[in-house]
């Protein structure tokens, strides 16, 4: 399983090469198909920029189930590489799954930290905030902070949500739930959010930041046609008034609080 496994792998990134990012393959594939070394060049617009930098990469004979074992040979300056090479990286632990493969793995965190760097240098005014809840032990788990857009009766009111990236993203969207309640026909009781972007509709070509602006345009233009509590779906519909002021009344409740 693990050997066949491999070389589909293999076989798929030399079939379609993950541009000129990283390279990777076995050391001698006749002799030992789990031994591989890779190198990743040192991304731009960080200090590695113009590096080379070399890995080793074992995969265990129980692989997909099992994450490989990947550390750098070459020596690098960051807290979360020792200087053995070992790397602390959650989807290397518990956070490996055999959905994942050896370019996912990789993919996942570098578009994250992208992500992230992206939302630093030209932050989304002041509509929302994400980042993650540690950025040193787990790139996927991020928080956000939505505003209830102006207009709408959550105005004036702070809704925490969290997000649990997949991690094969951005193949696969993020798990994303509302921690502060909200009374709105399309967000259930326990955070759970209907749209349609993070079911069927979701692509990689989306990112978090687009994500979250949908989320905004669905507090303020829900959609009582695809919704998960039908008493406030019709409640919209037939008796929007009463809709407005227990949807502000939950605002101040629970969104207010602090």
């Amino acid at each position: 399983m693990a050997s066949k496994r491999i070389q589909k792998e293999l076989k798929d990134m030399q079939k379609d090469p993950p541009s000129t990012s990283f390279t990777a393959g076995p050391v001698d594939a006749d002799k030992d198909i789990l031994h591989w070394e890779a190198t990743i060049m040192g991304p731009e617009e960080s200090p590695f920029a113009g590096g080379k930098f070399k890995l080793s990469i074992n995969f265990p004979p129980d692989y997909p189930f099992e994450p490989p074992k990947v550390k750098f040979l070459t020596r690098v300056f960051h807290p979360n590489i020792k200087n053995t090479g070992l790397i602390c990286l959650d989807i290397l632990k518990d956070k490996w799954s055999p959905a994942l493969n050896i370019y996912k793995g990789y993919m996942a965190s570098k578009r994250i930290q992208k992500e992230l760097k992206d939302m630093q240098k030209d932050p989304p005014s002041t509509s929302f905030t994400a980042g993650p809840v540690d950025a040193d032990k787990d790139i996927l788990h991020w928080e956000a902070t939505i505003m209830g857009p102006e207009e709408s009766p959550f105005a004036g009111g702070k809704f925490k949500l969290s997000i649990n990236f997949p991690p094969d993203y951005p193949f696969e969207p993020p798990k994303v739930k509302f921690l502060t309640r909200v009374f709105h026909p399309n967000i259930k009781n326990t955070g759970l959010i209907c749209l349609d972007i993070l079911k069927d509709k979701w692509s990689p070509a989306l990112n978090i930041y687009k994500l979250l602006l949908s989320i905004c345009s669905l507090l303020t233009d829900p959609n009582p046609d695809d919704a998960l509590r039908y008493d406030i779906a019709d409640m919209y519909k037939f008796d929007r008034a009463k809709y407005d002021a227990t949807a502000r009344s939950w605002t101040q409740k629970y969104a207010m609080s602090e």
